[in-house]
């Protein structure tokens, strides 16, 4: 093993260690410099930054979320073209994010964290990439939800003798013009693939287990006078940013409130553009909106209307050499498998391996289904926060927003360790509980835990680990200033904190 790479130290400034150079990780950063601490590395995964939108470069990928909501509050910029953008264009953005506050000599790129293990005597994570070892005080997971593919447990899936790939890893390599192809999975991102494709294949049959709600996208490109006087008066970005922020909590009321009316606004728009009766009725779900993701989307019933696009809800039973098999026992040929069937989103952290103190696995702590307080800590993990981590991801507003209070969050724990001169915090168990029950009960009276339809928000179990099931104001109010009575401090002598002993949890519902 090569000899281990220590992160410099300073009492003035600890060490963190962030994994991923996404939104999160990147946000996490200029955070930190902001604070005034340089003291740390970003590893990253991937030879560039960007994360989920640099994985994913399927035909027509695009954020469903208002550019105003998907950039960061610090950084607004007048010259977008369009209220909805494409992936190549958040990327974009984000590399001359990280251009502009200095961050590329911060980042190790190819540099894919396998293990991670504190170590208590010297309050150390320690990290480990290969044959390379690294240290530092304090652990920012920035992994996301979204990158790694998860694909369906059909049997005989290797069998396939033609072209098959996953649409996060898209093959843009094989010529579909005027081939006959299969589409699995009708989720967020065969949403908006499958109207790009449809236009070039010569036969397009998609595999459809559950439909979606898909409402249209008030997609519009902005006028010349419109940038023109964002760049003059660049507080009317931020106005623009709170109309839309507050449109969103709204979003999420309506959808406890008031789904039939989103039903009927859907079903209107598929009458309005899907002429078969039968397709109509394989588009249409049986469960409340908001269950599953709703999506946004304009092309998607126009491309549903289209003669050389097909509709298959029969089961699958298994793939074959020349393509598909459903339970009826027919086989349909194919040139070309797309998945389109999302991400592994409950098994947080990925394949890494995280233990804390005693040696303890992440994912034996996970067992019942993953959980943090706030989404970022757990308890017997001292010095660890993760970024979009359990139950923060939303159904209603933007993931940047909730990212923002994060890395504000951490920032100002990293400032507690430094000011304080501990070795670590450590939330307590009590703590957790109370803040993730807080959270399931959320959760229970929400449209997320409904037991009409399974989702990537909750496990096998019905355990929802990923949704925010309140308004996204409660979690900045809850997440605006660490209650450093909730964590169990220890100064580097070795001794509990002075201002943690005695503290019990105070948690309870905000």
């Amino acid at each position: 093993m090569a000899q281990a790479q220590t992160v410099a130290r300073s009492a003035t400034a600890p060490s963190v260690a962030i994994l991923g150079a996404g939104v999160a990780g990147i946000c996490t950063a200029i955070k930190l410099k902001q604070a005034g601490n340089t003291n740390f590395t970003i590893y990253e995964k991937a030879a560039e930054i960007g994360g989920t939108w640099r994985e994913n470069t399927y035909p027509g990928c695009s954020c469903d979320v208002p550019l105003h909501m998907y950039q960061f509050s610090f950084d607004m910029r007048p010259d977008w073209v369009k209220k909805f953008v494409f992936a190549a264009d958040i990327k974009a953005y984000l590399e001359s994010v990280v251009d502009k506050y200095g961050l590329r000599p911060f980042i190790r790129f190819n540099t894919e964290i396998e293990e991670a293990h504190f170590d208590e005597p010297s309050g150390l994570w320690r990290l480990k990439s290969g044959a390379s070892t690294f240290e530092a005080n304090v652990l920012a997971a920035g992994t996301g939800q979204l990158h790694h593919p998860l694909y369906p447990n059909i049997p005989g899936r290797e069998s396939f003798k033609g072209v098959s790939w996953h649409s996060a890893k898209w093959n843009h390599e094989y010529d579909i013009r005027g081939k006959k192809l299969a589409v699995i999975g009708t989720g967020a991102s065969a949403i908006q693939f499958v109207p790009e494709i449809a236009k070039e294949a010569g036969d397009l049959t998609i595999y459809q287990r559950t439909p979606a709600w898909v409402a249209p996208r008030p997609q519009r490109e902005f006028a010349p006078w419109e940038k023109s006087l964002y760049r003059a008066v660049p507080w009317l970005m931020n106005l623009q940013r709170y109309k839309i922020y507050w449109s969103g909590e709204l979003l999420y009321w309506a959808f406890h409130n008031q789904g039939e009316k989103i039903k009927e606004g859907v079903k209107a728009e598929m009458e309005l553009h899907v002429k078969d009766p039968a397709k109509r009725a394989a588009l249409t779900p049986d469960y409340e909106p908001g269950c599953k993701r709703v999506l946004f989307a304009n092309d998607w019933f126009p491309a549903m209307d289209r003669d050389n696009v097909h509709i298959v809800t029969r089961k699958i039973t298994r793939i074959v050499e020349e393509g598909v098999e459903t339970d009826d026992g027919k086989v349909e040929k194919f040139d070309a498998i797309v998945y389109g069937t999302g991400f592994d989103t409950t098994r947080f952290l990925g394949p890494m391996k995280v233990t804390g103190l005693a040696g303890r696995d992440i994912r034996d702590a996970w067992k019942g289904g993953a959980e943090a307080h706030l989404g970022m800590t757990v308890s017997g993990f001292p010095n660890f926060f993760m970024l979009y981590g359990p139950n923060t991801n939303l159904g209603h507003n933007s993931i940047i927003f909730m990212i923002e209070c994060q890395a504000n969050y951490i920032v100002q724990c990293v400032e507690k360790l430094r000011r304080d001169n501990l070795a670590y915090l450590d939330v307590k168990a009590e703590v957790q509980r109370a803040s993730n029950q807080s959270v399931q009960d959320d959760n229970a009276k929400s449209v997320f835990a409904s037991g009409g339809c399974t989702s990537w928000y909750k496990t096998a179990e019905g355990k929802v680990t990923n949704n925010w099931a309140n308004y996204t104001f409660k979690y900045w109010w809850r997440t605006r200033r660490p209650n450093f009575a909730e964590f169990t401090l220890r100064s580097r002598s070795g001794n509990a904190h002075p201002e943690a002993r005695g503290q019990g949890a105070t948690v309870a519902a905000q």
